[in-house]
Formats: C-alpha cells, sequence, structure tokens
C-alpha cells in the first residue's frame, strides 16, 4: 500500500537539512530503485523553486510499504528526524487515484 509521509521543518532547518541531505537522498534513491517511490521533494518556505536561504518548511514523501508500521519505522529512521531537521512527522494511508 501506499503511504503519504509528510515533515514539517523546525525553523531555520537549512544547515541541517544541507549536512544530512546525502543520506536522506540515498534513502530516497533505494525507495526509487526498489520500484516503490512515487514521488518525493521538500516544500520551499517561500513561493520559489529555489527559496535559497529561507529554506524549506517540510518535505513530502509517497512510496509503498507493507504496513502502516513500517513506513512509519521507516520515516522515524530518516536521516533528517535524526539531525533535528523534523519537527513533526505524519505518515498516514494514501490511495493514487490520478492520473
Amino acid at each position: 500500500m501506499l503511504y503519504a509521509i509528510i515533515s514539517d521543518d523546525v525553523k531555520n532547518s537549512l544547515e541541517r537539512r544541507l549536512a544530512a541531505r546525502p543520506d536522506h537522498l540515498a534513502r530516497l534513491e533505494k525507495l526509487r530503485d526498489e520500484g516503490r517511490l512515487v514521488l518525493a521533494g521538500p516544500h520551499p518556505a517561500i513561493d520559489a523553486d529555489n527559496p535559497g536561504d529561507a529554506g524549506f518548511s517540510g518535505s513530502l514523501v509517497v512510496a509503498e510499504f507493507d504496513s502502516l508500521e513500517t513506513a512509519q519505522a521507516w520515516a522515524d529512521a530518516d536521516p533528517y528526524m535524526i539531525a533535528g531537521v523534523y519537527a513533526k512527522v505524519t505518515v498516514k494511508p494514501f490511495k493514487k487515484v490520478l492520473p
């Protein structure tokens, strides 16, 4: 089943994000290579593709996991979580309808 992992950053998270980004991306690339990743990306803190020093306000990942528990465990082990980038992470089932 698909799950949405919706994360909210702590304030001024950009430096922590940049430090943990290589490990964070490696985990996402593994999901992609396994054919389980639907989409992933950050929420810019301002209305711009490249927010610069404004940074990001959170992230969204939609991926396939065996259960809500395994999706939650994956989210809890995210390098951004460990580095203190995320203040809150919500994991919930997701049903893709379109496209």
